[in-house]
């Protein structure tokens, strides 16, 4: 018999079904790892805009981990849409009476519509009482300027805030380059004193929405799987990458596909 590992995302619900909890547990599945959820807020949205948000009590969102991590052994868990100080403090407290051993954070605060997805006053529940209890930050490029307050504009800017973050939050950090212009992206991981760069060809993709939810949730699934970090980071890049090369047309979207077939993920 088959013993899947488990993994926890923590994150809101995409009613469009492209990013969010749904990306998550689809990304979770492709890479045969059981999908688990705590979720922070349901949003009404789809790629085009974010029409409305409503969070979920932090009691409740705290109660969820409590049940998961009850009845399964977690892995490791992911948060992406987090929303609120009072749910980041809550996951931040849940996670430490839960024991959970890695936890990677997807920092999200603005969708690809350009809607807020972090309130304002979350940014400092987020660095000072979250990123310090995670193993793995995983920010894009607007993300890192955001936790290292400066701009970026270049590899070598990615690569110094990948660094400063890391040293900031005593965590590795995988600052992601795709907002970068440039035939090639470049993705930086910086853990410790370790550094490793990763790169693929640009893909001239129509919609990208929810590919920061799949990477991250990719990640997850690799390191419940067992793999190394590094090597986690590069097989998450090449799953997106084939993710949104194989995207099929569904009515005017082209989404990722998540379930494609790859032997090196079997």
């Amino acid at each position: 018999m088959l013993n899947l590992p488990v993994a926890l995302a923590i994150a809101g619900s995409d009613s469009g079904g492209g990013s969010g909890i749904q990306a998550d547990l689809k990304t979770f599945s492709s890479l045969d790892v059981f999908g688990t959820t705590a979720i922070t807020c349901v949003t009404a949205q789809n790629p085009d805009e974010l029409l409305g948000i409503s969070p979920v009590d932090p009691a409740m969102v705290a109660q969820q981990i409590k049940a998961v991590c009850d009845s399964y052994s977690v892995r490791v868990a992911k948060t992406g849409m987090l929303y609120s100080a009072d749910i980041i403090r809550a996951v931040a407290d849940e996670d430490i009476r839960e024991g959970i051993a890695v936890l990677v954070v997807d920092p999200v605060m603005v969708a690809a519509s350009g809607a807020r997805l972090l309130q304002a006053d979350a940014i400092e529940a987020l660095k000072n009482e979250l990123l310090p209890k995670a193993r793995v930050v995983t920010p894009n490029l607007h993300e890192a300027e955001i936790l290292c307050g400066r701009s970026i504009s270049s590899v070598e800017d990615l690569r110094a805030a990948a660094k400063e973050i890391s040293e900031t939050f005593d965590l590795a950090c995988v600052a992601k380059g795709g907002d970068l212009s440039g035939n090639e992206v470049v993705d930086i991981l910086v853990d410790g004193v370790e550094e490793h760069v990763f790169t693929s060809d640009r893909v001239p993709a129509k919609e990208t929405h929810g590919a920061g939810c799949a990477f991250s949730a990719a990640l997850t699934a690799f390191l419940a799987r067992g793999e190394l970090l590094s090597d986690a980071v590069a097989a998450s890049q090449r799953y997106v990458v084939h993710a949104l090369k194989s995207a099929p047309d569904v009515g005017r979207h082209r989404p990722l596909r998540f379930f494609w077939e790859n032997e090196a993920f079997e």
